[in-house]
């Protein structure tokens, strides 16, 4: 049995390459001028999915992506990298993890995905936690921090990263798998590709017309950059090493 339809979650993130600086005010972090991209574990999980697609295992992939209307450029890259169809639920919110949740548990009742695949966590804020309550939601199975995805017929074998090494479980379809850095290297996308993705569909949907309250129990009340490093010291030999390591607790 095929996976019909594969539902990706793709979050705009200021670049991993990019030095992040704290507003002066401490309201966020400055993201005016500064390049964006698709989260990289979200790339991952639709790499995936493409895969599963290239394998006859799907049919059709649908990225997903809640935001400002500048997410479109982050969906328009997932559409180039082989996605079928895209959807922006827009809104000018910073939603909490619960909020996202409903979000996808809204548009997956009305899509009916056999397999929903995200990224673990986001680089901007490493929460961690609409995968797993979004199977909580669905009361769908879920497997997490996935290194490796075999489907077979109506399950899926995963290899997930666990504290103790490598896990392998099995799971019924429908399910929820989010995954982890070492599961593949997401494909370069190439000049035809951005050229065909320009008349793929990208439906816009506001966020008000999914009748979901925001859940308004986090909020953000200061941000502050880390605290300096302190410059080192450098030692002559071990002895003066092992004494500095005394003088300082820590053995």
């Amino acid at each position: 049995m095929s996976v019909r339809k594969i539902i990706v979650g793709l979050k705009r993130v200021i670049d991993y390459n990019v030095r992040v600086r704290v507003r002066p005010d401490g309201s966020g972090v400055e993201t005016d001028g500064v390049k964006m991209s698709i989260n990289p574990f979200d790339e991952i999980a639709l790499e995936e999915a493409l895969r599963i697609k290239e394998q006859g295992k799907a049919d059709e992939i649908i990225v997903l992506s809640i935001g400002a209307s500048e997410s479109q450029q982050q969906l328009r890259t997932g559409l180039a990298m082989g996605a079928d169809r895209a959807v922006l639920i827009e809104t000018s919110e910073n939603l909490d993890p619960l909020s996202i949740t409903k979000v996808f548990q809204k548009i997956i009742s009305q899509e009916n995905p056999n397999l929903v695949i995200l990224g673990k966590q986001a680089i901007d804020n490493d929460n961690n936690q609409t995968g797993q309550m979004l199977a909580a939601l669905l009361e769908w199975p879920q497997a997490t921090f996935a290194s490796k995805i075999s489907l077979n017929d109506t399950k899926a074998e995963v290899i997930r990263e666990v504290d103790a090494g490598l896990e392998t479980i099995e799971i019924n379809l429908p399910a929820i798998i989010t995954v982890d850095l070492r599961l593949n290297e997401p494909r370069y996308v190439k000049l035809p590709d951005i050229m065909k993705a320009k008349k793929k569909p990208l439906d816009v949907i506001a966020f008000g017309d999914l009748d979901i309250t925001p859940n308004d129990a986090i909020k953000i009340l200061n941000t502050e950059p880390p605290e300096q490093r302190q410059k080192g010291i450098m030692v002559d030999n071990v002895p003066a090493l092992i004494k500095e390591l005394e003088n300082k607790g820590l053995i």
